[in-house]
């Protein structure tokens, strides 16, 4: 008798620690239990929303938990950046950042967060060249040699909207100016969507935006496409000319949106946060998304992400000196 009850406990003890050691694996499968906030730092409309936005869509479908977008734009994108480093670390924080991100630290002389030691790069979602587009009754050009024509003739008076000092659009106008010989005037905005807005108002005359961004308005005729930046042009403007084409074959300027978590976030949501993320980036909505974006998926994560916004900082900060780009 005194043999079975001991043998009935020392099972029990031993259901009993088995049960606690695959608690672990447990959770790892559910993630995410509840809503995952992801902060974007730039305002609703812009580049990085055209992305955000449908990834969310199918991520909750996939996952049956909402991937809340929480637009915190201002700064060229750093201040979106800072709340998201100061972020519990909780696996239900996420930020999608975008190459702005990579220029910062060239461009401001003090950050509030640090890109390397504050966030931990998930996975690279979407890739996409710049546009130089135009409000077509604030310019009258026919194609980019008469626009070029116009830029020359009338020096500082055209302008062109940014979503930001420091960010890519900004630093896209101040590689045209350099290697076309011309001068424009910049003007920022707080995002890309309030800049889109403004060429759109005519406000401006002009813009470097990320294709992303920029379709839906070129396909609507309120905007004109002049040129694609590259050596190639872009199945989603099959008749806008690259840059190669007209003349400027080392004007490439790339527009990507990748996704953090804040640094110490558990191994485990992770890894699982760039499962859920790839797979809805590879749903056909998405693909189709971005096949109208003009876009690429890279899947570039973790270390290979990583590797990627490490040459991208070392990029920028040599265009950032050449150009002699300066915050207004």
């Amino acid at each position: 008798m005194t043999c079975s009850i001991t043998r009935r406990t020392a099972l029990s003890a031993a259901l009993a620690g088995l049960a606690t050691h695959t608690l672990p694996l447990h959770a790892q499968s559910t993630w995410p239990t509840r809503p995952v906030n992801m902060i974007v730092p730039f305002p609703a409309g812009g580049g990085t929303d055209a992305f955000a936005r449908p990834l969310a869509v199918q991520f909750s479908r996939l996952t049956g938990r909402q991937l809340v977008i929480d637009n915190k734009g201002g700064a060229g994108g750093t201040l979106g950046a800072t709340l998201a480093a100061r972020a519990t670390p909780d696996g239900y924080n996420l930020f999608m950042g975008a190459v702005h991100h990579a220029i910062a630290p060239s461009m401001y002389p003090k950050l509030e967060y640090d890109l390397d030691k504050d966030l931990e790069p998930l996975i690279l979602v979407a890739s996409v060249p710049q546009v130089l587009v135009v409000n077509p009754s604030k310019v009258s050009a026919a194609n980019f040699a008469d626009f070029l024509k116009l830029v020359r003739s009338n020096p500082g008076k055209l302008n062109y909207g940014s979503a930001g000092n420091g960010t890519s659009h900004h630093l896209a106008g101040e590689l045209f100016k350099q290697q076309t010989r011309t001068f424009i005037t910049h003007i920022a905005y707080r995002g890309a969507g309030p800049a889109l807005q403004g060429l759109i108002a005519g406000d401006v005359e002009m813009m470097f935006d990320g294709l992303g961004s920029s379709a839906a308005h070129i396909q609507g005729g309120r905007i004109k496409a002049l040129m694609v930046s590259g050596a190639q042009r872009n199945p989603a403007l099959p008749d806008v000319p690259c840059a190669a084409e007209l003349g400027l074959p080392d004007y490439t300027v790339t527009t990507w949106y990748g996704i953090w978590a804040p640094k110490g976030s558990p191994a485990e949501a992770r890894a699982r946060a760039i499962e859920e993320i790839r797979k809805a980036c590879l749903t056909d909505e998405a693909k189709a998304v971005w096949g109208r974006q003009g876009a690429a998926f890279p899947d570039l994560s973790g270390a290979q992400f990583d590797a990627f916004i490490k040459g991208e900082v070392s990029k920028w900060a040599q265009v950032v000196k050449a150009s002699g780009a300066k915050l207004d």
